[in-house]
């Protein structure tokens, strides 16, 4: 059933049908197939995957996100990222980097960072000489940091798919953020002095203080946000709700940019992107729940351990095949499907489950800037005017970037382990 299953799968992949109508549709196949389940088993399975508390932040998240971006919140962002880093040679493509850190940090979506960002920041690198293929894949790029910094919905899906503690796995996405942001600020001041771009960065930027006082309400989000997490105040999924209401009310009263029209745009544009999200999971589900009754978790485990006699040798197998996994199949749809199977001979081999989900993530997250479906890549290209084919040169760059910060992540433990065993143990 399993492999007719993959199968199915596979071929409507092949013939383009989305993903989530993928999975469903080989759902119905290893279903019909097996013969002693009927097609309620459908409906309980999608009912039980969706009935999960911790599920309830990734709606709010999104939102918050997108009222971010309309609320004016993410401009003020940007201004306050070009004081910070604008100054120097390269001053512009750092800012890009450090403003998506910042975003992340509320936003818990890479393609609401993109857009959000994207649209303020792709046209001023253009303007002040950037070439364009690269801007857009540097922010493309710099957007994955969205799926990694907390709050995280991936993060948030392993952590429901897996049953880990979810705000162990936002502390522990704090190093690995941080270590890739810092590593693309790098590689892109690096390169602009070396092609003696952004010698004119410091112009029009805003001196450190006043951009402060301008954007400090849109900076205590994410204090208020990550301090109430971290401090006990409230749960990760509470924050979500926080984060929203905060949202609302700055973008509404304050910066007043949030009317009726524009809030109901958001509104609109945040209940599909979460019905999306939902139905990959619902369906992804599903096909995990008919993989483990066919047994496939306990035979893969048995097969890698076969297959890998050491830790080093597992998680280089593992990085590597969730490398491919990621350029095709949606990352969420990946880590409901995968985790669970991966996870249980991860720790066979003395990996812990809040490090193993953090290297997924960050795996994975590279699908989102890798052709041939790569979201973040459409969506830098949407915002750049510019196609898909142009982008793929100037990416590779920043792909081998995060690949080497993955390899230290995956080898080091201690960068996403250091903080959480100090707050929890």
């Amino acid at each position: 059933m399993s492999q007719l299953m993959l199968l199915a799968m596979l071929l409507f992949f092949v013939i383009t049908v989305p993903v989530a109508v993928s999975v469903g549709l080989a759902n119905i196949v290893g279903i019909n197939w097996d013969g002693r389940m009927t097609m309620l088993v459908l409906a309980q399975q999608m009912y039980a995957s969706m009935d999960k508390y911790p599920l309830v932040a990734v709606p709010f998240f999104i939102l918050a996100g997108n009222l971010m971006e309309a609320g004016g919140i993410s401009e003020r962002m940007v201004e306050f990222a070009k004081s910070v880093v604008g100054g120097m040679q390269g001053g512009l493509a750092c800012s890009c980097v450090l403003t998506c850190m910042i975003f992340a940090a509320v936003a818990g979506s890479s393609v609401a960072t993109t857009f959000a960002v994207g649209a303020i920041l792709i046209p001023a690198m253009v303007k002040h000489g950037y070439p364009r293929p690269f801007a857009a894949s540097l922010q493309a790029t710099s957007a994955e940091l969205g799926v990694i910094i907390p709050p995280s919905i991936p993060l948030i899906l392993f952590a429901v798919s897996t049953d880990t503690s979810v705000g162990e796995l936002f502390i522990a996405g704090i190093g690995p953020g941080l270590l890739i942001g810092g590593a693309l600020m790098l590689y892109v001041w690096l390169y602009a002095r070396r092609h003696q771009l952004g010698t004119l960065d410091a112009q029009h930027r805003m001196p450190l203080w006043p951009a402060f006082k301008q954007a400090w309400l849109a900076l205590l989000m994410p204090v208020i946000i990550l301090g109430g997490i971290y401090g006990g105040v409230f749960t990760p999924t509470e924050a979500s709700a926080i984060a929203v209401v905060y949202a609302w009310l700055v973008g509404t009263f304050v910066y007043r940019r949030l009317d009726h029209k524009v809030l109901r745009r958001t509104l609109h544009r945040s209940v599909i992107s979460t019905a999306v999200i939902m139905f990959i999971i619902a369906n992804a589900s599903i096909f995990g729940f008919l993989l483990n009754r066919a047994g496939i978790p306990s035979a893969l485990g048995h097969w890698l351990g076969g297959l890998f006699d050491s830790q080093l040798t597992f998680l280089l197998g593992v990085n590597a095949a969730l490398f491919v996994v990621g350029m095709f199949i949606e990352t969420s749809a990946s880590i409901v499907v995968l985790a669970p199977l991966l996870l249980p001979v991860a720790m066979q081999f003395g990996v812990d489950p809040v490090h193993f989900g953090i290297i997924m993530v960050v795996n994975l997250a590279l699908g989102m800037v890798t052709p041939p479906f790569g979201v973040n890549l459409f969506a830098a290209c949407s915002v750049a005017g510019i196609s898909l084919e142009r982008l793929i040169r100037p990416l590779i760059p920043f792909v081998l970037v995060v690949v080497a910060c993955l390899l230290l992540i995956s080898y080091v433990p201690s960068i996403s382990l250091l903080v959480r065993d100090w707050v929890y143990r």
